[in-house]
């Protein structure tokens, strides 16, 4: 399940850093903590996007000069994000950054079929390394991803992720063997003949330590079985999903997808 969150924007022109993961991590944390009572604080299983809407560029950061912003926020647990939108319309503002936002309307996106074979772009960087388990890979190191290792780092996590969910049985979790990620070769090439870059280091604050991975953000199809891939469009793709890395859309739908209005 997919929503957007529409905010209007109160101090236009405010601005959020380019990468605000971190500062939505702690705005979302912060929303479940509150109100009902039963706390989602330590679900894992969701994923969202970047902040969107008009900006300008500075070297400080990302201006907001648009008068609504929208935030992609999704999850196969309907119960959680009403939690979420539960708490977040008790206010009347928020602040993101130095951003002052306030919470108008929710849509939610029209459900999606997916098969084995599933074309996706990346709305957020997806990072294939846990810093803070893994002895054996640099979290920073770069790996392409037509690299088997990058299928098989991305592989490991699902699994785990899903394990974990409780969703799924053993027998289930054993069949989902197939896992593939084929980047798409024509966009990493004009890439790389304009000399711009599709990964970068990315600093992820974890209690009392920062550490640093790269994240990637391509178009690719991924070949596995379709309980993967609807785990993987709800709950993100790779490591610190609930951290707004990961989180990817069809590359076949565009901007234009159907809507319609949400209560909860």
């Amino acid at each position: 399940m997919r929503v957007r969150i529409i905010f209007s924007v109160k101090n236009r022109g405010a601005i959020l850093p380019f990468h605000h993961q971190n500062i939505l991590t702690d705005f979302i944390k912060e929303t479940l903590a509150g109100g009902m009572e039963k706390s989602f604080i330590e679900y894992p299983f969701y994923n969202f996007s970047g902040l969107k809407g008009q900006t300008k560029i500075s070297k400080k950061g990302l201006h907001y000069t648009s008068q609504k912003t929208t935030l992609v926020l999704s999850s196969p647990s309907q119960e959680f994000i009403d939690h979420f939108l539960f708490n977040l319309f008790k206010n009347e503002t928020v602040r993101l950054g130095e951003l002052i936002l306030s919470p108008l309307s929710v849509e939610k996106e029209e459900a999606v079929a997916l098969g084995d074979a599933v074309k996706y772009v990346c709305i957020s960087p997806i990072v294939i390394i846990n810093p803070c388990i893994s002895q054996t890979h640099n979290p920073k190191g770069f790996i392409l991803p037509d690299n088997d290792l990058f299928s098989d780092l991305l592989y490991d996590s699902t699994m785990i992720r899903m394990e974990k969910s409780g969703v799924y049985s053993n027998e289930q979790i054993a069949s989902f063997f197939k896992f593939q990620i084929v980047p798409d070769k024509e966009y990493l090439n004009k890439i790389k003949s304009e000399e711009k870059k599709f990964a970068r280091i990315y600093t992820i604050p974890l209690e009392d330590n920062k550490y640093e991975v790269r994240g990637y953000t391509f178009p690719f199809t991924l070949y596995a079985a379709p309980e993967v891939q609807y785990f993987l469009y709800n709950c993100g793709l790779g490591i610190f999903a609930d951290r707004g890395f990961g989180m990817v859309d069809l590359a076949t739908l565009g901007t234009e997808r159907k809507t319609e209005k949400y209560f909860f």
